[in-house]
This record gives C-alpha cells, sequence and structure tokens, in this order.
C-alpha cells in the first residue's frame, strides 16, 4: 500500500556534513522509497563546521521541494539555534539529526529530531541483549545518544572514556538530567578497564583501531558505530575474542527508518507500511544481512 503523506509536493531531501561523500544515507533513503512508492529524491551536499547556516539561509523561503534533511558530523549540535521547533528528545539531548520543512499556513517551519538514539537502540534489541552497564568510547554528539539509549536498554552504569575529559562537561550534565550513574575516564585508562559485556564506540572510523578491549564472553556487544572501513581493527579483534559486533550500518539503517516515518507522517513513532520489507529493502541496498541475527 503506498502511503500518504503530507505536503505531497514535497519530494526532495538530502544530507548534510564533512566528510560526506562516503556516505550511504543516499542509497538506505532512495532503497526505501522506491520499497514504499512514494516519489522522493535523496541527495548529498558537503557542509563543513561553520557552515549550516548559510547553507540553510541560501534555500530560499523553505524552498518548496525540499523535504528534509539529514545531519552528520560536525552539524548535530550546529542546527539547534536555526530550528523552529524541536522534539522532547532534541530537548533532552541538545543534538537534533533530522530537519523536517513543514508547511504552516503561509510559513516554513524548521522542525528537528533525534533518530540517532532509536538506530542504537534497535539493533541493540534486536540482539536480545540488556546490558547491566555500558561502556561509551568518545564524547561528542554521538556519545550523548549513545548514553541515552544505553538507558533505555537498561544500563544505570555508563563509563564514558574521551580523550579530553575537561571537555565533557556536556555529557556529565546530561547525566545528571538522565539519572544515569556515570564514570568518566580518559581513553589512556581504557585498557585497564579489563572485559567488557556492552561497548558503544562512537569514535570515527580507524580512531579506535588501537584500542585493545576485551568482549567478557560470548553475549558480549561491540557496536562500532563507524563502517567506512569495514571491519574495523577493533572490530575485527573484539569479534575474534568471541564478541558480537553491530557496525555503523546497523545504526545508520535503523536511524534512517525513523527519519523516514518523520519525513512521511511527521512522528517518528508511527511505523512505515510494512517496515520490515522497507527494512529488508534497506539493509541489502548497503550489503548487509537481511536481518540481524544473534
Amino acid at each position: 500500500m503506498t502511503p500518504s503523506y503530507a505536503d505531497p509536493h514535497r519530494t526532495h531531501l538530502a544530507v548534510l556534513g564533512s566528510p560526506i561523500a562516503h556516505s550511504l544515507s543516499p542509497a538506505l533513503h532512495e532503497a526505501a522509497y522506491a520499497a514504499l512508492g512514494v516519489p522522493f529524491t535523496y541527495g548529498r551536499h558537503e557542509v563543513a563546521s561553520g557552515e549550516l547556516d548559510a547553507f540553510v539561509a541560501g534555500l530560499g523561503p523553505g524552498q518548496p521541494g525540499l523535504r528534509g534533511l539529514s545531519l552528520t558530523m560536525p552539524l548535530k549540535r550546529e542546527v539547534l539555534p536555526m530550528l523552529d521547533s524541536t522534539t522532547p528528545l532534541v530537548d533532552e539531548l541538545g543534538v537534533a539529526n533530522t530537519i523536517a520543512f513543514r508547511q504552516v499556513g503561509e510559513s516554513v517551519r524548521r522542525v528537528g529530531a533525534n533518530t540517532d538514539v532509536e538506530g542504537l537502540v534497535r539493533p541493540v534489541e534486536a540482539l536480545g541483549h540488556v546490558p547491566g552497564e555500558a561502556t561509551v568510547l568518545g564524547g561528542g554528539a554521538t556519545a550523548a545518544s549513545a548514553m541515552t539509549a544505553s538507558l533505555r536498554l537498561g544500563a544505570q552504569l555508563v563509563r564514558v572514556f574521551v580523550r579530553d575529559t575537561a571537555r565533557a562537561g556536556a555529557l556529565v550534565r546530561l547525566a545528571t538530567r538522565l539519572g544515569v550513574t556515570l564514570e568518566l575516564h580518559s581513553l589512556e585508562e581504557l585498557e585497564a578497564a579489563g572485559p567488557l559485556g556492552f561497548v558503544i564506540s562512537t569514535l570515527p572510523g580507524g580512531a579506535a583501531d588501537d584500542l585493545h578491549l576485551t568482549p567478557s564472553g560470548p553475549d558480549a556487544v561491540l557496536f562500532d558505530v563507524a563502517y567506512e572501513p569495514w571491519p574495523t581493527a577493533v572490530a575485527s579483534r573484539w569479534e575474534a575474542g568471541g564478541g558480537r559486533v553491530l557496525s555503523g550500518l546497523d545504526m545508520l539503517t535503523e536511524q534512517a527508518i525513523g527519519q523516514i516515518r518523520f519525513f512521511l507522517s511527521g512522528d517518528q513513532e508511527e511505523l512505515l507500511p510494512d517496515e520490515a520489507a522497507v527494512r529488508r529493502a534497506m539493509r541489502t541496498a548497503v550489503g548487509l544481512p537481511a536481518a540481524i541475527t544473534a
């Protein structure tokens, strides 16, 4: 069944960030829109830090055909002052990876959402993993989503390892708001942490190559949000040690599904028509197995 959607004349979308040439978001979104039977197009634009305001301003009065934008590094915090309204999760995290352009009377409103959290939660749930505690590597915008995802998955203690603990104030404040116990460490301390049961690495591709992580057992999960190149060295070592691995493409697929829900209906919780088939088409388009298996 072809879904109905608001503002049918708004059919163009794109992903912004830097670097962006390697992004597989276009492949995922195009596969989804083909499966859904909606006439959307999806491109990519290189937009570096400090350039987002000018880029959005250059769109003119809402650019009539523009439906929405996906945001990646380094734009997820920079976008906040440009939004007219935000979902509660964006307000909580101070991070948005999605803008929808909505026609309200004679004006166009920019509505911000965060789908990164569900992009992390759903793959772990598909494995049936329930972490009692979590280890997060990195301190950027995705780390904030990783902390929230860990809490939603059941973790009450989150250990965060960053390059510079003095710059982790935003994560400390977020942990206080969420009511989660936070332990903050330098990445140099990671090797002494011992075997780990659940790790989310938010470090960019290659940045974790020299880190040595030991899975606590066959149920231990490493969620490495990098995907280019894949497998990363740290993911390969984890798997060789007997642990289970999720990749950045698993996250990218699920956060894209949240975005597509938001772009179509305005509600990222509203399931797509035959969402299971859409998910299979998206995963196949980027070379993933049709489903996440334990």
